[in-house]
């Protein structure tokens, strides 16, 4: 028996045809989102992470800054561990974030921050926050958190997902363009940065669409947060006592335990 740790929306919002699919080949169960219980159903005390991390994250210094900041007025970035921006893209990158005119709580790896422009982090000042490695779910979770710009790698993405953040996704390799675009064009939960042909990003692409996404009066930006809360209360029900995932999680280990 083969079983999809995956979102369990999946059956749900427009891409049903994709388990029927994966039914049609192998055994399937969907079990999951497989985050932190404290995030989703809070069934299990003391599940707040998943217990290992390759960078040591800058815990306090994240949520005190992100306490100072008004309700839904942040937008975090993170690239995930792997991401390697090129120098004229950070620099870009950096400029876009800083006219955005929205707070910003940017993760740059050690081996990155050489890449930031000369003087970036008094310029921004207490308008932004760039740390080496941040706790990312309680980052998503936090009241100020409004969006989070990433490379929708899966991982990251399942999180916003399953917390309720809208995003804008900067993909680059794998499967981060697929995930990229069920997010803006299936799932309706955030927006794609448009790359030019040599795949560059400017800085004006990246205001676009943090106004896109931020916008609490267009009705984009409101539609984007209405459908990012619909999928997390699938997430919920999902693993909630009786959900699909809970149920097809017993169905499983029964089958195995015969």
């Amino acid at each position: 028996m083969v079983t999809a740790f995956s979102l369990q929306v999946f059956a749900v919002v427009n891409t049903s045809e994709v388990l029927e699919w994966m039914k049609n080949q192998w055994p399937v169960k969907n079990i999951g989102p497989m985050i932190p219980s404290m995030y989703l159903d809070k069934r299990l005390a003391g599940d707040k992470d998943y217990g290992i991390s390759l960078f040591n994250a800058q815990v306090n210094e994240c949520l005190d800054w992100l306490d100072s900041k008004p309700p839904g007025s942040v937008i975090y970035v993170s690239f995930g561990s792997l991401a390697v921006l090129k120098d004229d893209q950070m620099i870009e990158l950096a400029a876009g974030l800083k006219q955005t005119g929205h707070n910003f709580l940017w993760a740059v790896r050690e081996m990155e921050t050489k890449k930031l422009p000369n003087n970036y982090i008094e310029e921004i000042g207490e308008r932004g926050l760039i740390v080496n490695w941040s706790p990312q779910l309680q980052v998503l979770a936090h009241k100020s958190t409004g969006c989070f710009m990433t490379h929708c790698g899966w991982n990251s993405t399942l999180e916003a997902l399953s917390i309720g953040v809208a995003l804008i996704g900067m993909p680059a390799y794998s499967d981060q363009p697929t995930n990229a675009k069920f997010i803006e064009d299936v799932w309706k939960v955030g927006v794609r940065v448009k790359a030019d042909k040599d795949g560059f990003v400017t800085k004006e692409e990246i205001v676009r669409c943090a106004g896109e996404v931020m916008d609490e009066t267009s009705e984009k930006g409101k539609e984007t947060r209405k459908n990012a809360l619909r999928l997390m209360e699938f997430a919920k029900e999902a693993l909630a006592e009786g959900g699909n995932s809970d149920k097809n999680i017993d169905e499983f280990v029964a089958k195995i335990a015969r």
